[in-house]
């Protein structure tokens, strides 16, 4: 059923010019985004868009300072800037997890802290406001867990309010119930420091002592309910906890030293030079947190090359704010603008800015390094890219699909493909070889299925693993479709067996890794098409049918974040529709053969409509505030600056080149 309830505000878009024929608009309109694109790329070939987050990020980069007493006076003013404009004031006076979203309450308790720290007066207006929506929920001791180990290494709460996670896990064999194995890429690269940390109960310096102890309900020394008690499984590693809490004093000494040496030799040959430590940013501050408390010297090279590169996180506006970004995202960004702009004009100036945008991208395949994911795939010879600049240990199937497919489309048949095409079959065979057994592809790992895991206190986010998922899944198959090697026909099948049993009832598919159901239905549906599977199959017609049943009336779609958190809104935005899910339910649309339909047809006017007038800050391309991505869904969420500027340039190319393609019914 469409969605009807929220009007269009028509004065919010450029007004529709009935004089002017569809195709000349269409023309026009991908002129004006090609050039807009093209204007952004780097001199070397790349594109990389701004990638923001909640305010999370910012108020612990704010309160990192403070616990190594590295106070940049100046950057902390401007983050605090930042952390202030994002408290909605206006309804529930805290912070939320992305734009219009409901209170979170640690990114709340962090956010508060790091402004006092800052130097906000606790009296001050805003900060009464937000102590008083903290207390009104229990108070920080409620926070997750994350959270309440940073409250316990600035001394805010004692130790027995984070979970006991000693160092010698490092020690671990491969058959235990917990090993770093059979956790995420980013779960492992976060915890290896926090190890440390945490086993040597790190004290921030914290040089003009700030506490934050007006945000508890009952005193911190006298709680004693910070951890929630959930199933039998919960229950049995929090016993776990307090025994382990209990035989921690009688650990020996040689063990602690053999487990924190293991765990530093650990995370020093992943330091990933500038790029940081899994190339994120909480793996990042913890690293250089442990070092510190380990004593490297502020001149230490690793110590310095770890600072250098959460330094390079931060984006400084010309309003005198700056935010810290989670990450970069240089490959993501590059592959999906070079493929918007693959056939969105034949003159030489865009395909010369193709060409560099894939000369700059193919060396960045991992052909030497066998990263964490070969734990799991012992003999597999790399091939992957990742997402970041430099990220050897840790390249992604996401990635590795996107540029290895349109790296074949881009040259195939041309001079140049015979530069590419090794680079192609390795990675290929790389994504092949990273199936899990359920014949789904996850981000960074195989087999990443160890569900008892998000039973442990530590693990209160649920962002533990990675296993495998409707979305990348779909990536892959498109990859392998576009290809069409013989040797893949098996990895195909299992995949779409995957799909077919990963299918929600009303015939969506869940978004792990963009905003939600719009993008995984897309992501799947473009898969089964590049595959070949027959389109007209209940099964796909049911995704088909679902996308077009969430068409909104003004032409557009959207979908809230709210969706990760109740499924019954999946798909569905109040009405309010967004350049980014609207190009995704065209993208999905389109590559099932629906370019003609009234559905497709209203989709892409919307997008002509809501494309900025020339004198607007993104003139040519889209913009909506929205959040578009999970981090991790229904605790950390992303706004990729790029989504708005490249997908739906290419529905719009797409949809041109679909319907020069194909007669008109009743012309052929």
């Amino acid at each position: 059923m469409t969605e009807t309830s929220a009007p269009v505000d028509d004065a919010a878009r450029p007004a529709h010019r009935d004089e002017e024929p569809e195709t000349t608009r269409i023309d026009q309109a991908i002129e004006r985004a090609r050039k807009a694109l093209l204007a952004r790329q780097r001199p070397d070939g790349h594109w990389c868009f701004e990638f923001e987050t909640d305010c999370t990020i910012s108020a612990e980069y704010i309160l990192m300072m403070h616990f190594l007493d590295d106070i940049d006076e100046v950057l902390q003013e401007k983050l605090a800037r930042y952390i202030r404009l994002k408290q909605r004031l206006d309804t529930h006076g805290g912070w939320p997890l992305y734009q219009d979203g409901a209170i979170d309450l640690s990114c709340t308790v962090k956010s508060y802290y790091a402004l006092k720290a800052a130097g906000d007066p606790a009296e001050a207006p805003h900060m009464q406001r937000a102590r008083d929506a903290i207390l009104q929920r229990g108070g920080a001791a409620r926070s997750n867990v994350f959270t309440r180990i940073l409250l316990a290494m600035f001394e805010q709460v004692p130790w027995r309010a984070a979970p006991y996670v000693p160092v010698e896990i490092m020690l671990f064999p491969r058959w235990a119930p917990f090993h770093l194995d059979k956790v995420s890429y980013w779960a492992r690269a976060t915890m290896v420091p926090l190890f440390i940390l945490c086993s040597l109960k790190a004290r921030a310096k914290n040089p003009r002592r700030v506490g934050v102890p007006e945000l508890f309900v009952t005193p911190p020394q006298q709680e004693r309910h910070y951890f929630a008690v959930g199933g039998f499984a919960s229950r049995c590693f929090l016993v776990l906890d307090k025994l382990g809490r209990a035989c921690d004093p009688l650990v020996p000494r040689a063990l602690r030293q053999k487990a924190v040496k293991k765990a530093e030799q650990w995370f020093l040959a992943r330091l990933n030079g500038e790029d940081g430590v899994g190339a994120i940013f909480p793996p990042m501050v913890n690293t250089l947190e442990a070092l510190d408390l380990l004593g490297y010297a502020k001149d230490h090279p690793a110590r310095a090359t770890c600072l250098k590169s959460l330094q390079k996180l931060i984006v400084q506006s010309a309003d005198g704010t700056a935010y810290c970004q989670p990450c970069v995202s240089p490959v993501w960004d590059t592959g999906w603008a070079a493929m918007a702009l693959l056939r969105a004009s034949g003159d030489a100036a865009t395909q010369a800015a193709v060409t560099r945008a894939l000369d700059w991208m193919a060396p960045l395949q991992e052909l030497e390094v066998k990263g964490d994911w070969a734990a799991q795939a012992p003999d597999l010879p790399p091939g992957g890219w990742a997402f970041q600049y430099a990220n050897a240990y840790f390249p992604d199937l996401d990635d590795t699909a996107l540029v290895a497919g349109l790296l074949h489309v881009a040259v195939l048949g041309t001079p140049q493909e015979g530069m590419y095409r090794a680079r192609i079959e390795r990675a290929a065979d790389w994504l092949v070889g990273m199936q899990s057994d359920n014949g789904g592809f996850a981000a960074f790992d195989r087999n990443n299925t160890h569900y008892h895991i998000n039973q442990i206190p530590f693990a209160d986010h649920g962002a533990m693993l990675d296993p495998p998922t409707e979305d990348v899944s779909g990536r892959v198959l498109a990859c392998l479709g576009v290809l069409r090697r013989p040797q893949d026909r098996v990895a195909i099948a299992r995949c779409v067996a995957y799909l077919k049993t990963a299918q929600q009832p009303d015939g969506s598919y869940w978004g792990r890794w963009g905003t939600n159901y719009i993008y995984g239905t897309w992501s799947v549906l473009a898969g089964l098409a590049l595959v070949g599977e027959d389109l007209s199959q209940p099964w796909i017609r049911k995704s088909i049918d679902w996308l077009v049943a969430r068409q909104h009336a003004d032409g557009g779609w959207g979908e809230t974040n709210d969706s990760y958190f109740d499924p019954a809104l999946r798909g569905s935005n109040g009405g309010i529709s967004t350049a980014h899910s609207t190009a995704w339910a065209l993208l999905g649309l389109l590559a099932v053969g629906e370019h003609r339909s009234e559905a497709v047809r209203r989709g892409i006017q919307w997008l002509l409509d809501d494309q900025q007038a020339s004198d607007e800050r993104e003139a040519g391309l889209w913009y909506h505030s929205s959040y578009n991505a999970p981090g991790f869904p229904r605790v950390f969420f992303l706004k990729y600056h790029g989504y708005t500027a490249y997908f739906p340039l290419w529905a719009l190319t797409r949809y041109r080149r679909l319907m020069q393609s194909t007669p008109s019914p009743g012309t052929q």
